[in-house]
């Protein structure tokens, strides 16, 4: 979870509501160890009308 989406203000309050949150703070930042670094497309470049009539026509394929 980002912290980004976090936008507004929340109280916490209650033993079991505390560790609750902590629980799910532990458990995205454990999620996110395990989250694959490379992403999963691949980027072409192209440059020139040449190299995207070649692409394209690989991609009829």
């Amino acid at each position: 979870m980002a912290t980004s989406s976090i936008t507004k203000n929340f109280v916490i309050s209650g033993e079991k509501q505390v560790e609750k949150f902590a629980n799910a703070i532990e458990e995205s930042y454990q999620e996110s160890l395990h989250r694959a670094t490379t992403p999963d497309l691949r980027i072409t470049y192209l440059r020139g009308s040449d190299e995207v009539k070649k692409f394209m026509a690989r991609r009829k394929k």
